[in-house]
C-alpha cells in the first residue's frame, strides 16, 4: 500500500505547529514537523513527535470511545446504542428539560481543543436555537483573563505580536510562563534568538526556578499572586527615573494620570517586601524593560513580554494582564517589531473559540453579549428574532448551578471537567445531581465519562477536518489523514445532527438554522460574521489556506495576506482610537496561606504531558521524565517535618485532601508546594476517611475567580502538608503486551479507591523514538498504601491484571505480618528477565527490583532471592536512573558521567555532550535541562602527570 502524507496541525498547545502525517490505509504510521509551517518551521516537541504512537491500533482498541453508549441508570455499565437512538434520546431529554424549566436549565461545556467549525456549531446551537447563553469552554480556565486584559486596555481581544518578534526583541520579559515545558517549540526559537543576539536580556518572574528561569539574565522569584504589585512597582520606578515614553503616552493613550496617582504608593521598598525580591533587582528589571536593555530611554530598543497561566489563572487575572500591558503602553513598547504584550494560549484553538464567541459572555466575531447592536447583528445573521440578553453561566458558575439543581442537563464536549475543573467536590456533585449528562468524547478513559448518561464517540487528531487559530492569530488547516474509527463522528456533525432534531421540536416554524453539509459551510458562515470586525477574515478561504498556507488575521476582502503585527500606527480599536491605562489596585490572593494552611500550593505543567493526559497518558515513554505523581517541597520544609523523598503526605486545603509522595526540590521556595496539573483521579486517587473517592490535584484548588474574566485561581491554594500514617504499602509492576497494558491500567484504576492512597501509571523501556515500533515495551506500575492489609481478593485481582496469577509465578506470603511477595520470570536460563512483581507489606526491595525489571537486566542469578525482603539486593544492581532525553532515552546518570569528562566553556561542554550521547539533538525539549546539568556538573579534576 502506498504511504500518504497529509498536512495538518498538532492538537496540543497554542503554538500551533504544523505536522506532516504519514498514513497507510486507515493507520497513521508516522508524524514529523512541517518545515513549511511558519509556527514551527519543522520542529516538534516530545509530545508532537509521538502523536502517531497515540494513534496506534493498540491504543485505539484499549482507550477510544468507538460507538455511542447509554447508561440505563447511574452507576450501571454503559450499553451500546445506535446513533439514531442516541440522538433521539438526547433530543427528548433536552427538549423536556427546556419545556419544563426553560432554556437556562441546560448548559454546554466545550473545549479549546475543538476546531473553529465545531465551536461555531455549538455556539449557534445554544444561543441561536435553544436561546441560552449557558455555553462556556475550558478556555475559561485558560485564556479568559488574557481576553479581558486585552479588551480593557487595547480595546479588542487581539494579541498584537507574532513569533518572529523574539528575533527582534532586545529584552524578553517572561512572567507566569514556564515556556520551556508549556511551549517547547516557541522556546527553541527563543534559544536560537538568544544565541544569534548575545546582547539580548531575558527577565523571568516566577515563584519556581523552572527550566525557563534557567535562561534568565535576571530571575525574579516573586511570591505567588504578587504580580500586580510587581508591575505597579516597576512603573513607579520608571516614572521616578524618567524611563517612560511621555510622547507615546500623550499621543496614543488616555487614563495615565489616574494610574500615575495609584502607583505612587508602590514604592520599591514596599514592592520588594511584598514580592520577596531584592530592591536592586526591581531597578534592573524596570530599566531593562523600559529601554529594551539599552539602559538609555533615548536609545530605546524593543521589549517583548511573554505570559501565560501564571497571570491568567488568578482571582486578579484581568488586573495582572492589564497592569503588564500598562508597562508596554507607558514605555511605547508596542506596535513595532520585537515589542508588545504576547499572551501564549494553552490550547490549540483557544483563540478560535474566542473568535466565534464560544464563551458565555461573548458573541461571534468578538462581539459583546451586553451590546444590543451586537446581539441584533448576530440574530440577523442567524435568522432568529433575537439572541438572549441574560449573561450565561461561566465554567465555575455552570457547575455550581448544576450542583445546586438550577441546571438540569449538561452537554460536555472534548473536555474533562472531572479532572481539570477546580474544587472537584462541587464538580462531581454537579455531575451526580444533573438529571442528564451527555459526554461527547474521543477517549473512554477520561474521568468525566464515568458520570455520563450518554456517551457520544467523537473523532480526534488525524481524523478531523477544519481550522484552528494559534497564539499569533494564525489560522491553519486541520486535515484528516485517516477515516473515523468505529462509529465516531466529527464534533460539528454531532452538534448539527442534534440541533436539527431539536429545532424540529423547539422551533419547527423557522427555516433550518443548521443547513451545513460539511465543515467548510460552517466556516463560511463564521467568516461572514467577521465582516467589518477587528478580526475580519473575509479575504480568506479554504482555497487560500490550501494554496498559500496558514494566514494571520485580520485578512480583509481584497487583501493578499494578513497582518503580522497590530497597532503599528498607534491607533487602537476603542471609541477614540486610544489605548486605555488600567488603574487597578493590587488585591491579595483569594486564599492566602495562614497558620492552619501554611503552604502556597502552585500547579503547572510537566514537559512531556498535556492537560489530563487522556492522549499523552497512553504512552509509557512519556512518563520517562517524570514517572509518578508527587508534591514538591523545599528541602528545608521537608527536613522540618521529618520527611524524606517518597514519604506519603496528606496535602489538604479547605475543599479536600489527597495523599501523594513528597519530593524535595530546590526549584521551590520556602513555604511553597508544587503539584503538576495533570495528576487527576485517573492516575492519582484513593479514598478518604469518609469513604469518598479522592479526586487528584484539583480536589485542592479553589473555585474563587476573577470578577471580570471569571477565570478561577487554579494557580494557588493554601494547603497544609502532614505526614501520612499508612504503614501497609504495596507496589506492583509488570510488563504487559501492547494490546493489554492500557486495559490493565484501566482495570487497576477501578481498584484505586480501595486504598487511602493509590497511583497507577504506564511506563516503557525507553527505546529511542526512531525505534519505537521495534522492541518498545509497555508496562504498568501500581502503588498503594493503607492502614492495614486488604483482603486476599484485592491482592488476587491486582496479580491477575499484571499476569502474576499463573503457576510460573514465585510466591511468599505471611498473613500474620501482612507480607505478600511474588515475581514472574520469563526466558531461558541465562537470558531470563523479571517480567512482573508485587510487593505488599514490606516494599523496601523496590530499590533493586524496580530497576531490575524496568531496565530489563539479567535476572537468572536471583531465582527465589527475588522474594527477599529489605532494600539490599542479593546481587549488585546498577540502575540506569531518571530519563532526561525522551527521544534517545538518555539518563541523567549517563549525562553527568559524560559531562565529567568534558572541558571548555558551558556551550562547548553542551556541544560535546550532544555529540557523544545525541541528547537534545532531535526535538530539543530537554535542552534547558541539559544546560542546567552542564552548569551543575563540573569536570573531574585532572590527576598529576596528565597532559
Amino acid at each position: 500500500m502506498i504511504p500518504i502524507t497529509t498536512r495538518s496541525t498538532c492538537p496540543y498547545c497554542g503554538v500551533g505547529c504544523g505536522v506532516l502525517i504519514e498514513s497507510q490505509g486507515s493507520v497513521i504510521t508516522g508524524v514529523r514537523g512541517d518545515p513549511q509551517h511558519p509556527a514551527n518551521l519543522g520542529r516538534l516537541c516530545t509530545k508532537g513527535q509521538t502523536l502517531h504512537l497515540t494513534a496506534s491500533a493498540a491504543v485505539q482498541q484499549q482507550t477510544r470511545l468507538l460507538h455511542p453508549l447509554q447508561r440505563p441508570h447511574r452507576g450501571a455499565p454503559a450499553q451500546p446504542i445506535g446513533w439514531e437512538g442516541a440522538l433521539n434520546l438526547a433530543t427528548d431529554r433536552f427538549a423536556s428539560v427546556i419545556g419544563q424549566h426553560g432554556p437556562d436549565a441546560v448548559g454546554f461545556y466545550i473545549s479549546g481543543q475543538l476546531l473553529t467549525e465545531d465551536y461555531y456549531a455549538f455556539n449557534k446551537l445554544a444561543k441561536g436555537l435553544i436561546g441560552t447563553n449557558n455555553i462556556d469552554t475550558n478556555s475559561r480556565l485558560c485564556m479568559s483573563s488574557a481576553v479581558a486584559g486585552y479588551k480593557l486596555t487595547l480595546g479588542a481581544d487581539a494579541p498584537p505580536t507574532c513569533y518572529d518578534d523574539v528575533n527582534h526583541a532586545q529584552c524578553l520579559f517572561i512572567v507566569g510562563s514556564n515556556a520551556a515545558f508549556a511551549h517547547p517549540v516557541l522556546f527553541r526559537r527563543i534559544e536560537a534568538a538568544r544565541a544569534n543576539n548575545p546582547s539580548m536580556k531575558v527577565i523571568v518572574a516566577d515563584p519556581r526556578r523552572t527550566d525557563t528561569a534557567g535562561l534568565a539574565d535576571l530571575y525574579l522569584p516573586l511570591q505567588p499572586g504578587s504580580d500586580v504589585m510587581l508591575f505597579h512597582g516597576l512603573l513607579h520606578i520608571m516614572l521616578w527615573e524618567g524611563w517612560v515614553d511621555s510622547a507615546y503616552i500623550a499621543a496614543h493613550t488616555h487614563g495615565f494620570e489616574a494610574l500615575k496617582a495609584l502607583v505612587r504608593e508602590y514604592t520599591p521598598e514596599r514592592v520588594a517586601q511584598a514580592c520577596g525580591l531584592q530592591r536592586d533587582d526591581l531597578f534592573t528589571a524596570a530599566q531593562w524593560f523600559s529601554t529594551g536593555a539599552t539602559g538609555d530611554p533615548q536609545r530605546r530598543a524593543p521589549t517583548l513580554s511573554l505570559y501565560c497561566q501564571g497571570l491568567n489563572q488568578s482571582s486578579s487575572g484581568t488586573a495582572k494582564n492589564a497592569t503588564l500591558i500598562n508597562l508596554h503602553l507607558a514605555t511605547g513598547q508596542i506596535g513595532k517589531p520585537g515589542a508588545g504584550p504576547f499572551s501564549l494560549t494553552g490550547q490549540p484553538n483557544a483563540m478560535g473559540g474566542r473568535e466565534v464567541g464560544g464563551l458565555a459572555n461573548l458573541l461571534s466575531a468578538h462581539r459583546d453579549l451586553a451590546n444590543a447592536q451586537h446581539r441584533a447583528e448576530v440574530a440577523a445573521l442567524w435568522g432568529v428574532a433575537d439572541v438572549p440578553e441574560k449573561p450565561g453561566k461561566t465554567a465555575v458558575e455552570m457547575f455550581q448551578a448544576a450542583a445546586d439543581g438550577e441546571i438540569k442537563a449538561l452537554w460536555i464536549a472534548c473536555t474533562n471537567p472531572a479532572q481539570s475543573m477546580p474544587d472537584q467536590a462541587t464538580v462531581r456533585r454537579a455531575l451526580q445531581r444533573a438529571e442528564f449528562v451527555v459526554v461527547q468524547e474521543a477517549y473512554a478513559t477520561a474521568a468525566t465519562c464515568d458520570f455520563a448518561d450518554l456517551l457520544l464517540p467523537a473523532t480526534t487528531w488525524g481524523e478531523k477536518d477544519g481550522t484552528v487559530t494559534n497564539s499569533e492569530r494564525r489560522i491553519s488547516r486541520v486535515r484528516a489523514a485517516v477515516p473515523a474509527p468505529g462509529l465516531a463522528r466529527h464534533d460539528w456533525r454531532i452538534a448539527v445532527d442534534f440541533a436539527q432534531r431539536l429545532q424540529a421540536r423547539l422551533r419547527p416554524d423557522l427555516a433550518s438554522l443548521f443547513p451545513f453539509p460539511d465543515a467548510e459551510s460552517l466556516w463560511l458562515e463564521h467568516r461572514e460574521s467577521t465582516r467589518g470586525r477587528d478580526l475580519d477574515i473575509t479575504g480568506l478561504s479554504y482555497a487560500m489556506l490550501e494554496l498559500n498556507g496558514p494566514q494571520q488575521w485580520p485578512l480583509r476582502q481584497g487583501e493578499a495576506q494578513g497582518r503580522q503585527r497590530l497597532y503599528e500606527d498607534g491607533i487602537f480599536p476603542t471609541p477614540d482610537g486610544r489605548a486605555r491605562f488600567a488603574a487597578l489596585p493590587f488585591v491579595p490572593l483569594a486564599e492566602p496561606r495562614e497558620s492552619r494552611y501554611p503552604f502556597s500550593l502552585t500547579t503547572g505543567r510537566l514537559r512531556d504531558q498535556w492537560h489530563g493526559m487522556t492522549r499523552t497518558g497512553t504512552l509509557g515513554r512519556l512518563f520517562g521524565h517524570v514517572a509518578e505523581p508527587s508534591v514538591q517541597l523545599h528541602p528545608q520544609d521537608m527536613a522540618r517535618r521529618g520527611l524524606k523523598d517518597g514519604d506519603l503526605v496528606h496535602v489538604t486545603s479547605k475543599r479536600g485532601s489527597i495523599v501523594v509522595p513528597a519530593q524535595a526540590s530546590d526549584e521551590i521556595g520556602l513555604s511553597q508546594a508544587f503539584i503538576a496539573m495533570h495528576w487527576g483521579a485517573e492516575y492519582l486517587s484513593g479514598v478518604g476517611s469518609t469513604g469518598e473517592a479522592l479526586a487528584g490535584v484539583n480536589a485542592l484548588t479553589t473555585s474563587a475567580f476573577c470578577p471580570t474574566s471569571r477565570q478561577p485561581e487554579l494557580k494557588h491554594a493554601a494547603v497544609k502538608v502532614l505526614k501520612a500514617d499508612l504503614p501497609w504499602n504495596l507496589l506492583a509492576v509488570g510488563w504487559l503486551p501492547d494490546d493489554m497494558a492500557l486495559g490493565a491500567r484501566e482495570g487497576l484504576r477501578q481498584l484505586m479507591t480501595w486504598f487511602p492512597f493509590a497511583s497507577c501509571v504506564p511506563f516503557a523501556n525507553g527505546v529511542p523514538l526512531a525505534e519505537a515500533g521495534h522492541g518498545e515495551r509497555t508496562g504498568v506500575l501500581f502503588r498503594a498504601a493503607a492502614h492495614e492489609a486488604p483482603d486476599d481478593a484485592c491482592i488476587a485481582r491486582i496479580e491477575a491484571l499484571l499476569g502474576l496469577e499463573g503457576s510460573n509465578t514465585l510466591r511468599y506470603v505471611d498473613k500474620r505480618l501482612g507480607q505478600h511477595r511474588c515475581a514472574r520470570l520469563e526466558g531461558q536460563a541465562a537470558s531470563s528477565r523479571l517480567e512482573a512483581f508485587l510487593l505488599a507489606g514490606d516494599t523496601r526491595a523496590e530499590v533493586w527490583l524496580k530497576p531490575l525489571l524496568q531496565d530489563q537486566l539479567p535476572a537468572a542469578a536471583y531465582g527465589r532471592l527475588l522474594l527477599m525482603p529489605g532494600a539490599k539486593p542479593p546481587v549488585a544492581v546498577a540502575a540506569r536512573g531518571r530519563q532526561v532525553c525522551t527521544c534517545f532515552n538518555v539518563t541523567q546518570a549517563a549525562i553527568e558521567d559524560r559531562l565529567r569528562g568534558c572541558e571548555g566553556t558551558e556551550p562547548q561542554r553542551l556541544a560535546a555532550l550532544q555529540a557523544g550521547l545525541r541528547c537534545g539533538t532531535n526535538c530539543g525539549s530537554c535542552v534547558p535541562e541539559l544546560q542546567r546539568l552542564v552548569r551543575a556538573t563540573h569536570p573531574a579534576p585532572r590527576t598529576l602527570g596528565t597532559a
